[in-house]
């Protein structure tokens, strides 16, 4: 077997045991994305790959993983789910970020005893200055932990629409450590188009994607096609007017998928695998670029923690308690806040942009930015649910979630005006008790099948609804959300079954 053959055999195993790995990182409170940077590391230690890693290479490969990575983040968030944490959402997506970038700077500046020039200090904020929540949410939905009121919704709207701006800040800062950009006055104009352009481009794609995917092809497998080459052209038509292609991908998920159209749904899940692969690579990377050699030095693990911890007790508390200020988040909710700002998948990619473009100590940059990511996801992904717990911000109270019933009503042009889906009755609902007969549903309303006991029930007139069955309901969109209201969750919209 030749080299190729060996690395291509190696990869499948990994991606075969990365699945089967979040058992394992679930028990211990890591994320699964841990494990692969550490086989990174490993593979880089005992496999000839020297030479094989090109820092624009990897830089390209890192900002193709980043607009599929973003555009899933943006397919999962709902218009009315984020309505409510907009304003503060935003705030701490674009200034939060900023504010954490510029303290983390001054900080490092001062923590490296004035030996590297601000600038080069400001770019490793500017780096490691966004969070990547995917992996905690991932712990909490295996432990069945839930967070109490808009805690959820506003981190995921922070986690998916502030890598825009760290992104910025990055290519800004490059700019002026190499003497390319000289007043910070001339780049806000540049800012606020591109931020603002990068919205309204990726709303433009959204809606022409919509047309786009209503339309009859021959096979279904082209609109998986299709779907992938809308959003690299979604991101290159961005950044060929100059705007941020990052911001368009991420706001073309939620524009498209606000709406109905053909294989919706196939469609998100395919692209939730696309965005796991992609962040598996990513770290994995990260492990191989990660010389151990070099990383056993105390003059780069020391820093690296301080740094780290810098970050996660000063730079983002701070940011988090500035924009969250005169809200209605109580202080706990506000540390809780602090404390899920994990780093992940796009310091990662932004750390290679330094080194493609050929920024003095770029490669110790890098070295320290792996160590704030390690300690980041190590130590806050530990500790995140006694976290929750000790702050009482986790909901534990909820019963665990069974995953949805294997059937679906999958979205065609025919039945966009249609749904499937299944609704758990708890305690106390005015349906138990009752045959189906006597609840008399509107007209239009079908209730496909019972879930009862992890078994399923074909329903009849005569059969009674108990306590925790899960009832597969399908109706026009209107029709169930009417049901919602009356049935089901009236009180607790947060509750509502996902997308």
């Amino acid at each position: 077997m030749n080299f190729s053959d060996s690395i291509i055999t190696i990869t499948g195993l990994l991606l075969l045991a990365g699945v089967f790995s979040n058992k394992l990182s679930s028990r211990f409170n890591l994320p699964t994305l841990l494990l692969f940077l550490l086989v990174g590391i490993c593979f880089e230690a005992v496999l000839p790959i020297e030479g094989t890693l090109y820092a624009n290479e990897i830089n390209f490969f890192g900002i193709v993983a980043m607009c599929f990575i973003l555009y899933a983040g943006g397919s999962d968030t709902s218009p009315e789910t984020i309505e409510p944490v907009a304003k503060r959402g935003i705030l701490l997506a674009v200034p939060g970020v900023m504010i954490t970038a510029a303290i983390t700077g001054f900080g490092a500046y001062f923590l490296l005893r004035c030996q590297y020039p601000l600038l080069w200090c400001l770019l490793l904020g500017a780096i490691i200055s966004s969070t990547d929540a995917a992996a905690v949410f991932a712990i909490l939905r295996g432990k069945n932990i839930s967070l109490k009121g808009n805690l959820k919704p506003l981190l995921e709207l922070e986690s998916g629409s502030n890598d825009p701006t760290a992104a910025f800040l990055t290519m800004m800062m490059i700019g002026f450590v190499l003497g390319k950009s000289h007043s910070v006055a001339l780049e806000i104009p540049l800012i606020l188009y591109q931020l603002g352009g990068g919205i309204l481009a990726g709303i433009v794609f959204g809606w022409l994607g919509k047309q786009l995917f209503k339309t009859r092809l021959d096979h279904e497998g082209l609109y998986f096609v299709v779907s992938v080459a809308w959003i690299l052209l979604c991101y290159g038509a961005s950044q060929l007017i100059r705007t941020n292609g990052f911001m368009a991908c991420y706001v073309c998920g939620i524009a498209l998928n606000a709406g109905k159209y053909n294989y919706q749904k196939a469609l998100i899940k395919f692209h939730n695998g696309i965005a796991w692969l992609m962040q598996v690579g990513l770290f994995t990377v990260l492990g191989f670029l990660a010389d151990p050699e070099h990383l056993i030095e105390s003059s780069v693990w020391l820093p690296g923690i301080a740094l780290g911890l810098l970050l996660m007790l000063i730079a983002r508390p701070a940011a988090v308690f500035i924009c969250l200020f005169h809200s209605d988040y109580t202080w706990r909710e506000k540390l809780m806040v602090s404390w899920v700002g994990i780093r992940g998948a796009a310091p990662i990619v932004l750390a290679t942009f330094p080194l493609a473009a050929g920024v003095d100590n770029a490669a110790l940059m890098f070295r320290l930015i792996f160590f704030m990511v390690i300690l980041s996801v190590t130590l806050q992904g530990w500790l995140i649910m006694p976290v929750a717990k000790l702050l009482k911000v986790a909901d534990d109270t909820k019963e665990a979630k069974e995953p949805p019933a294997p059937l679906e009503l999958e979205v065609t042009e025919k039945s966009a005006h249609q749904e499937m889906k299944e609704y758990r009755v708890r305690a106390g609902n005015e349906l138990i008790g009752k045959t189906l007969a006597e609840i008399k549903f509107p007209q239009g309303v079908l209730v496909t099948m019972i879930r009862r006991n992890k078994f399923f029930i074909p329903p009849h007139g005569d059969t009674r609804i108990e306590e925790k069955d899960g009832m597969l309901i399908m109706a026009d969109i209107k029709l169930l959300k009417e049901l919602e209201k009356k049935y089901f969750f009236p009180n607790d919209p947060g509750t509502a079954p996902e997308k």
